[in-house]
Order: structure tokens, then C-alpha cells, then sequence
């Protein structure tokens, strides 16, 4: 058995060597498998690293595509649900159908505006991610140059496995040479197998400058083009929430202003040193004396007929003489007459008289309960 394995080693030994002559004779320089040279090993190398990361880059883009469009789906969803929002909170607005003012009458309408216009910021938003990012994207993705340089890399490693086989094979050839002494016919087949390697690598050099060309250029395109995409991303995105910030900075002014507004004192600043006519202002006019101006005096400065119309009491009046009309707030008063003076006379559930201008507050749209609780 030892001498059998001795035997055996000996020829494993001498195959090596023969395959070692071969390598060397044909340009190898005993690296790796024996086929290449530093040069050839140097372009093999770069070739495989050119392929992991063209490979990677593609799958990259292609993770932008699907994650943009993605994006585009869920947020054409909250398009439409924004708008059917700012729809519902328009008919609000212009129905009007609270019976207590028109604070959020105006709130609703304000927002509804300012949703329309954040919806259809969003709106664009999603199509210039669409047509900026996810098709240029696509395009190369898919493209050509690509694919076409993906494939000399896999013609390159076919005929460079080719090679390797034929360089064993010639080396087997050699050593059968030796051992028949220079018989013509083995001589022949020798020169065939020695002539085909040659053309394999020359072939595999030619095709592996080829596909390192088209890879690194292919490279150079997906990391220019994909971070141009990522940036316009972010300069979408960055342009719609700057927009929508402004939208809702401009809301929320309307919206705290009001609020405000109905959160003030219930007493005006004018009522505070409102007294009792006979301190301030002069009494309220008889009606006789009230008619006898109007009738007189129609352009005078100090009277101004406004004609009727509805007000709405916003602060608590209590009369002190018969002439006088006590009023409660919230109620609505029919006004008849205005006098320079502050007074104004009207009617409220039946009973008329006079009571300060500046407890009420015009109203032009007032619900038909409101007007029959008047008379």
C-alpha cells in the first residue's frame, strides 16, 4: 500500500509540473488556477467587483422605483380622502346652519380652502416624484447598456472556464508526447489543442477588455443618475412641506383670530363707559320728535336712515325709560332708525323702542326661526 501511494504521488507531482510548463508557455503565470497572468488576473478581478456592483446598483434603483411608487399609490389615497374633506367642510361653510353666529362658519370654509390647496401641493408632489424619479430610474433599470454589458461579463467567464479546460487538456497532450516518443499523430493532436488555447485567450483578453469597458461605464451612469433622483426626491418633498407649512401657518392665524375674537370680553371697550343716556349721551328721542327729524332732515349729518334690517344683540340692555327697548343677548332686533346721537330704534318680540347702536351687530344672513322670533 505504501508503494502505491508513493506511485500515486509521484504522478500527481509530475501532472503538476506539466500543467505548470503549460501555463508558463501560453502567458501563465502559476496564480490561482494557472490560466492567467497578472494582467488577465488584474482584469478577471476587476471584472467580477465591476459585476457585484453594477448588480447591487440595479437592485438599489430598482428599490427606489418600487418604494416611490409605493408612495405615489398610498399618497394619491390621501389625495383623495383631503379633498373629500375640504368638500365636506366647504358645504359646511356655506350652509351656515348654526343658530349662534358664524365663527365656525368661517373656521370650516377657511379650512376647507387651505385643504384643497395643501391637497393639491401634495397632488404635484406626487407627480414630480413620478416623472423626476421613479421613470428615469426605471428606464435604466431596464435600459440596454445594462444588459448588455452584464452579458460579455457572463461571455467573458465562458470562454474563460473554456480556457482552463483546454489548458489542462494540453497539458495532458504534453505529457502523452513524452511518453510516445514523438509519435506523428500525438505530436498533431498536441499542436491542435496548443493552437486552440491560444485562440481562447485571446479571445477571453479581447472580450474581458470589452465587458470591463461597458461595465465601468454602466457604473458611472447608475451612481450619477441615481443620486441625481435622490436629490430631486428631496428637493420635492422639501419644496411641498415648505409650501404646506405656509398653507397651515396662514390657517391657524384665521383660525386662532377668531377664537380670539369670541374669547374677548363680553363687554365692548365703547360699553365700559357706557352710562344711562341722561350721563353720556343724549336721551333717546320721542318718536314724535324721532319722525319729525327724519321727515325734515333726511341728509343731516347727525341722523343717518339705514333702512331695516337685522342685528343681533351682543350685550344685555335694560331700559330705563318707557321709550326704551330692554334687550337680552342673542336675541334679534329688527332696526328701523339710526341717529347720529348712538341711538337706534327697532323692534324685538313685539315690543318697540330705542337702545344703544353699539349693542348689536348686523347680520345679513339670519335663519327664518330666528327672523319669526323677532315679531
Amino acid at each position: 500500500m505504501d508503494a502505491i501511494r508513493k506511485q500515486a504521488s509521484r504522478l500527481r507531482e509530475q501532472v503538476s509540473r506539466q500543467q505548470q510548463a503549460v501555463f508558463k508557455q501560453f502567458g501563465g503565470g502559476g496564480h490561482g488556477s494557472g490560466l492567467s497572468d497578472n494582467a488577465e488576473l488584474h482584469q478577471h478581478q476587476k471584472l467580477e467587483k465591476l459585476y457585484i456592483s453594477t448588480r447591487a446598483a440595479k437592485h438599489y434603483q430598482r428599490d427606489i422605483v418600487r418604494g416611490v411608487e409605493g408612495y405615489i399609490v398610498t399618497g394619491s389615497k390621501q389625495v383623495e380622502i383631503g379633498t373629500k374633506l375640504s368638500e365636506d367642510s366647504r358645504k359646511y361653510g356655506s350652509e351656515n346652519t348654526c343658530t349662534n353666529g358664524n365663527v365656525l362658519t368661517k373656521a370650516a370654509l377657511s379650512y376647507g380652502r387651505a385643504r384643497a390647496q395643501m391637497e393639491k401641493e401634495r397632488g404635484n408632489m406626487l407627480k414630480a416624484l413620478g416623472t423626476q424619479v421613479a421613470e428615469p430610474l426605471r428606464a435604466m433599470v431596464m435600459g440596454a447598456p445594462l444588459e448588455d454589458a452584464r452579458h460579455l461579463a457572463q461571455r467573458y467567464d465562458r470562454i474563460r472556464q473554456e480556457a482552463e479546460a483546454q489548458a489542462t487538456e494540453v497539458a495532458r497532450r504534453q505529457a502523452k508526447a513524452r511518453e510516445s516518443n514523438g509519435h506523428p499523430d500525438i505530436l498533431t493532436k498536441l499542436e491542435s489543442a496548443e493552437a486552440k488555447l491560444q485562440d481562447l485567450k485571446s479571445n477571453m483578453t479581447t472580450l474581458g477588455k470589452e465587458a470591463a469597458s461597458a461595465l465601468s461605464s454602466v457604473e458611472d451612469q447608475q451612481q450619477k443618475l441615481t443620486l441625481e433622483r435622490l436629490i430631486s426626491m428631496v428637493e420635492s418633498e422639501r419644496a411641498y412641506h415648505q409650501r404646506v407649512l405656509q398653507i397651515l401657518d396662514q390657517l391657524e392665524g384665521e383660525m386662532v383670530s377668531e377664537r380670539q375674537r369670541i374669547e374677548a370680553p363680553t363687554t365692548p371697550s365703547s360699553a365700559d363707559n357706557m352710562q344711562p343716556p341722561s350721563y353720556n349721551m343724549p336721551p333717546p328721542p320721542s318718536y314724535e320728535e324721532a319722525n319729525g327729524v327724519f321727515a325734515s332732515h333726511m341728509h343731516d349729518t347727525s341722523t343717518d336712515s339705514m333702512g331695516y334690517f337685522l342685528g343681533e344683540v351682543l350685550f344685555p340692555y335694560h331700559g330705563v325709560t318707557d321709550v326704551e327697548l330692554s334687550l337680552t343677548a342673542g336675541e334679534y332686533v329688527v332696526v328701523r332708525k339710526v341717529t347720529g346721537s348712538g341711538w337706534a330704534e327697532g323692534e324685538c318680540k313685539g315690543k318697540a323702542g330705542w337702545f344703544p347702536y353699539e349693542y348689536i351687530e348686523r347680520r345679513e344672513r339670519v335663519l327664518a326661526s330666528k327672523v319669526s322670533e323677532v315679531f
